[in-house]
């Protein structure tokens, strides 16, 4: 049965981190009956899924028994939710409401950044670092360029002084915290799930805005994020990911022009200065991962022409 009361469902993706969900879930309002929280169990080793639906009788937990990656995830999160608002948590990150507030209001910000104008369509909180002194990780983004893919977040690594505390529209939402209206969602579609890992939320957030749709970064609200807990800042996982789905992001962004260019830097620069820095640092496993993106990614398109051929 749908529950029509249901104004937000809070929705995170949960792959071997039985510790980092339990600490977010603890740090949410779900006495909240306006609110539902559903835990998507990405094909765990262990069966964390049943513990969570043991810890907390609250939490609509879902348990996959294939690891669809993060958008996969999300996918399914999506479709089991029944809230006006779909608001993206990484399992990673952490709130901090006063626990004596039954109904919590620290998302009131965002739904009445998205309520602001019919055009917005997503919007993300300043996020911070969870650790140390709590520095800025985004305050929003910088354009990605066409060619080199580079861009910045606004405030990374600063220390919070309200220097940023003014909202403003932005290129892109952060998928460590984005909070979404339905009805965007049902017009400009899914998250991706071509991407598996990493650039989802910015192909994401491309969608959003090809469907018509503003992004906005929304200070009044605060997440605070531990950053990368599932696979590491250097892990083979995640540098296959990154150099695969860098290419995959151009494709399916980029025109003609600018693609080949874009293939062209990437290829020759990023990928030769990476492999001859972890040479250098003797991160053959490293080296292993950028090559094996690269031929994954134009192998994929070799697949595409011989069937686009072949018919």
């Amino acid at each position: 049965m749908v529950q029509l009361d249901i104004q937000i469902s809070i929705i995170t993706v949960n792959y071997n981190g039985l510790k980092d969900t339990c600490e977010l879930i603890d740090t949410l309002p779900i006495e909240d009956e306006s609110l539902e929280v559903i835990v998507v169990d990405n094909a765990s080793k262990e069966d964390e899924a049943t513990i969570i639906e043991q810890r907390y009788p609250q939490v609509k937990v879902i348990r996959s028994k294939e690891n669809f990656g993060f958008a996969g995830g999300n996918n399914l999160g999506i479709q089991a939710a029944h809230g006006k608002y779909l608001f993206f948590l990484n399992n990673d990150t952490l709130l901090r409401c006063k626990k004596e507030d039954v109904r919590c209001k620290m998302f009131q910000p965002l739904i009445d950044r998205l309520e602001s104008s019919p055009k917005i369509g997503m919007v993300s909180p300043k996020i911070r670092f969870s650790w140390g002194a709590n520095p800025i990780q985004y305050a929003g983004y910088t354009p990605l360029s066409k060619i080199t893919l580079r861009n910045r977040a606004i405030g990374c690594g600063e220390p919070d002084h309200g220097q940023y505390d003014t909202a403003h529209p932005t290129p892109y939402a952060h998928g460590a915290a984005m909070m979404v209206k339905r009805e965007v969602i049902e017009k400009a579609g899914l998250m991706p799930e071509c991407y598996f890992l990493y650039y989802e939320e910015l192909d994401w957030s491309m969608m959003m805005r090809r469907a018509g749709y503003d992004i906005w970064y929304e200070p009044a609200m605060t997440v605070y994020h531990k950053e990368s807990q599932t696979t590491g800042q250097q892990s083979p996982l995640r540098t296959y990911y990154i150099t695969r789905n860098r290419l995959l992001f151009v494709k399916r962004n980029n025109k003609t022009v600018s693609r080949y260019l874009s293939y062209l830097y990437q290829i020759c620069v990023v990928v030769c200065r990476d492999i001859l820095k972890y040479t250098l640092q003797r991160r053959f496993d490293l080296v292993k991962a950028v090559s094996r993106g690269i031929c994954d990614f134009i192998n994929s398109q070799f697949s595409i022409l011989n069937s686009q051929f072949s018919i």
